[in-house]
């Protein structure tokens, strides 16, 4: 099993920054890639970013793409999730989560952190 544990989150003006982190434990050999998701009140979970954990290749969702930048510390087994320019509508649950294939379902989930962007 893979634990995975955010911070990093809190409240923050429109137009400020912030940066997530996900620190792993456990079988982390076994990760693949590390994701950020988030979920807003009432709505679907929906993908943010991803990095491949060998190698560090990256996938961003097009709503955030330009204002943030996940990156990896393999020697600390901790992923960082950077944004900037935050706005309103990108106030959520923030979560990390691992799969342990390529294109495999994520499979391990942290708690999540709260980001709350005021206009």
């Amino acid at each position: 099993q893979v634990q995975l544990v955010e911070s990093g989150g809190g409240l923050v003006q429109a137009g400020g920054s912030l940066r997530l982190s996900c620190a792993a434990s456990g079988r982390t050999f076994s990760i693949s890639n590390m994701g950020w998701f988030r979920q807003a009140p009432g709505k679907e979970r929906e993908f943010v970013a991803r990095i491949r954990w060998s190698g560090g290749s990256t996938d961003y969702a097009d709503s955030v793409k330009g204002r943030v930048t996940i990156s990896r510390d393999n020697a600390k087994n901790t992923v960082y999730l950077q944004m900037t320019g935050l706005k309103p509508e990108d106030t959520a649950v923030y979560y990390c989560a691992t799969n342990n294939r390529p294109l495999g379902p994520y499979d391990y989930w942290g708690q999540g952190t709260q980001v709350t962007v005021s206009a």
